[in-house]
């Protein structure tokens, strides 16, 4: 009787531990599931290219949206500055319109290229001049052509408003339209995008170039050898003068940084947003 006894106690006591042990997994399974679920937070900080800020605010804002407990601030200063300040950790992304210079691959910088950035030439909306071949450019910005009247317009002088060297616009312009001649020195230079643009559409007989996004009425978009600049210009190859947005990090990003990060290279951004802000979804290129 005693042995029966202690027979069903201790199946009782099975029965009590077996049942606490599957209460403490679900107890673990749902600890472990608040954790992974949990909300970003931090503050994210970017700094570099003008160029990619048409694209980056927007995508600031619709992330802060989703993401109630994360601070984005995006600034400008060109794409080497934000190199630097990427490289030397005062900020967590470098933008940059230009691939990794050699002086940085030993900065521990990871590369995250994130969009197509189209240029496009401008000039005052008062000039007759529509179209300039590439070889007419060229002459402009190196000095050798200074007057309007050579290149088919009126007898005036051209002003050249562009950007300072640690710009990535300046870099990309450079590589493919000027195929490592020298810019002349005689030009007024500006510190961002939207500064050309606006010291162009208020000075006559004045030319520079821009990130397309930039391009709006106030100025005059011209042809380069004779094809009008779209998105489908470039994804065709009739249109070379694009290059690639970069956002840099010191190693691979973790949390909101990489949270934000992908969120601009989702199909949800690209698909949505990327070309209605002037830009080229990358996945749109031609192998």
């Amino acid at each position: 009787m005693m042995f029966g006894k202690s027979k069903k106690l201790l199946g009782v006591v099975g029965a009590l531990m077996v049942g606490a042990m599957v209460f403490a997994g679900c107890g673990a399974d749902k600890a472990a599931s608040s954790s992974g679920s949990a909300a970003l937070e931090g503050k994210i900080s970017a700094s570099g290219s003008t160029a990619l800020l048409p694209l980056l605010k927007p995508a600031q804002e619709d992330f802060q949206n989703k993401n109630a407990k994360v601070t984005v601030n995006v600034a400008g200063g060109g794409s080497f500055t934000g190199m630097n300040q990427v490289a030397e950790g005062s900020v967590q992304i470098g933008n940059s319109d230009v691939n990794l210079p050699d002086e940085y691959k030993d900065k521990g910088l990871v590369d995250h290229k994130v969009v197509v950035e189209p240029f496009v030439f401008i000039t005052n909306k008062e000039n007759k001049v529509t179209n300039l071949s590439q070889e007419q450019i060229v002459g402009i910005l190196t000095g050798k052509i200074t007057n309007w009247k050579e290149v088919g317009g009126d007898d005036q002088q051209i002003t050249l408003i562009h950007r300072a060297k640690s710009s990535g616009s300046r870099a990309t312009i450079s590589e493919v339209v000027l195929k490592g001649k020298e810019f002349t020195d005689n030009a007024v230079i500006q510190d961002s995008n939207g500064a050309v643009r606006a010291a162009i559409s208020s000075t006559p007989g004045a030319v520079g170039y821009v990130d397309a996004p930039y391009a709006d009425d106030t100025v005059k978009t011209l042809d380069f050898n004779g094809v009008k600049y779209s998105a489908q210009a470039i994804i065709d190859g009739k249109y070379p003068i694009y290059g690639y947005g970069h956002m840099y990090t010191k190693g691979e990003p973790t949390g909101a940084v990489k949270a934000f990060i992908d969120y601009i290279m989702s199909d949800e951004f690209q698909n949505a947003q990327v070309e209605k802000l002037g830009f080229i979804p990358i996945n749109k290129m031609k192998k």
